[in-house]
């Protein structure tokens, strides 16, 4: 065991708004702590800070690699770092938050790994809170995990509560091998994880998030029985639902709603800048005609708004002429405000102009990751895969809800239907989860990228098949040469 770990400590638990309220870091010994309750609440709470302030803060942290530089949604212009990935550029060295990615997420992991051996067998717990705060370990390092191998691929694995020195000599594990190990704690997980959450812990892991997570296992490692059972069981069995319009879903006043299964919850007060200021277009680039711009920033201010963020546009390519009679597109596409035509097409369910509430650099809202909306789908995609009829109907329950006339699909081949509901995940699920990682799950990334309108970005033209995981930062390889044993092209990189 380490003798001394880190952890992010959390002191406010007494509300809603202060499920994550302070975030003070210490160096503590375990032999002093997990003494009681709270203590075990705090170390549990650590793991969230670390994602909320770090992984899902803004357009550099996890989005980057997410959903930019595929068919879906690409900056207005370029952002420092993220142009090598946005221009497939990238390489060891020369890529913003690539190296801050790779720490924070080990971090989580090494903190899990701590909270999971110091809480298993303590009698100083109460029964309650330690498999709770078990079960949002195992889940959160999971997750850790699902995103470090849909970036990286084969990447380091541990469970147990190494040293730095001892993490510093381990090679890469397939990624596969991860999965499986990870759909084992997430089992477990479910086991320890209540269904829902009142007062002041809405916001934390349930064993619905732990079962999606654990969908989105299966699918990749093409498990189609198993994927299929766990989403039917989230649909029939969870406290949660599809809400009767898609808009709903992202109301800022109702952001914990029935459809949201997880997120993140940024709150206002607390830290730096949160992630709609990414989303949310910025004045000097609006409205389109420059000359209005006085006058349309003082319709804004008379609502109480600003265009206060960094302009991250939808590309269009073949959005409008797919999606004609679409419900959703006024949600996912924003391209006139107030009768201003604007120069940029944003995503409007992922923008927030209150400035009294929500100010730049200060946004508090829930971030949603998991939602009902992606279990359909996903039961969709497993059914297919397996011959299953019952694949229709999920997938048009989905399609009911996004048109006015009858859109169901009907006798496609299993081809077919494998493209419709790749499509409709698009749509559905816009700038909103894991683009990339399902492009590359498919096999269909490089053809896609290949394929895209990217505007001012030349990623079509650079793209290389090799540049669907990226290259493993310089700095850890010059601290632990073991990464490249069992590839030393560091992922086609060399």
């Amino acid at each position: 065991m380490k003798k001394l770990i880190i952890l992010f400590l959390v002191i406010g638990l007494t509300s809603c708004d202060d499920f994550l309220k302070e975030n003070v870091r210490g160096i503590i010994s375990p032999n002093n702590f997990y003494n009681s309750d709270p203590e075990a609440i705090q170390a549990a709470n650590g793991l969230y800070v670390t994602y909320r302030e770090n992984v899902y803060r803004n357009w550099e942290g996890i989005s980057a690699w997410q959903y930019f530089g595929t068919d879906e949604i690409m900056p207005s212009r370029i952002f420092g770092g993220l142009a090598a990935i946005m221009d497939y550029n990238l390489t060891e060295t020369n890529y913003g938050n690539a190296y801050g990615m790779w720490q924070d997420l080990y971090r989580v992991v090494g903190d899990a790994n701590s909270v999971i051996l110091n809480l298993q067998d303590n009698v100083k717990i109460s029964e309650a809170v330690k498999n709770r705060s078990l079960g949002e370990a195992y889940f959160l390092r999971a997750l850790a995990y699902h995103n470090l191998t849909s970036i990286w691929g084969d990447v380091p694995f541990y469970t147990e509560d190494l040293t730095l020195a001892e993490v510093g000599e381990l090679g890469r594990t397939d990624k596969s091998q991860i999965r499986t190990a990870m759909i084992a704690d997430l089992k477990t997980a479910e086991g320890l994880l209540p269904s829902s959450y009142t007062g002041s812990n809405i916001g934390r892991a349930s064993k619905w998030a732990a079962k999606f997570l654990r969908t989105r296992l299966h699918l990749w490692l093409q498990e189609w029985p198993a994927a299929l059972d766990a989403s039917k069981d989230i649909i029939d069995n969870s406290p949660h639902r599809l809400l009767p319009t898609y808009g709903e879903i992202f109301d800022v006043n109702n952001q914990f709603n029935e459809e949201a299964i997880f997120g993140w919850d940024h709150l206002t007060g607390v830290q730096g800048q949160a992630i709609t200021d990414s989303f949310n277009p910025r004045l000097r680039d609006e409205p389109k005609n420059s000359s209005q711009r006085g006058e349309f920033a003082g319709v804004l201010s008379s609502r109480g708004e600003e265009f206060n963020g960094f302009g991250l546009a939808v590309p269009l390519n073949d959005a409008v002429e797919k999606h004609p009679d679409d419900l959703r597109k006024s949600w996912n596409m924003m391209d006139t405000y107030l009768g201003y035509d604007l120069t940029y097409t944003y995503l409007r369910k992922r923008t927030n102009f209150d400035f009294v509430q929500s100010p730049r650099g200060n946004h508090g809202e829930w971030w949603i990751t998991m939602r009902m909306g992606q279990v359909y789908l996903m039961a969709a995609e497993a059914a297919n895969e397996i011959g299953d009829p019952s694949a229709y109907n999920y997938i048009n329950t989905i399609r009911d809800r996004a048109y006015e006339e009858d859109a169901n699909l009907a006798s496609l081949s299993q081809v077919e239907f494998r493209r419709a509901v790749q499509d409709e995940l698009k749509w559905e699920l816009l700038g909103e989860t894991e683009r990339k990682y399902d492009l590359v799950r498919w096999g269909i990334f490089y053809e896609t990228v290949k394929n895209a309108n990217y505007g001012r970005f030349s990623g079509p033209n650079n793209i290389q098949p090799h540049m669907q995981y990226a290259p493993i930062p310089a700095e850890e390889i010059v601290l632990n040469p073991a990464l490249l044993d069992s590839d030393p092209t560091n992922n086609g990189y060399r």
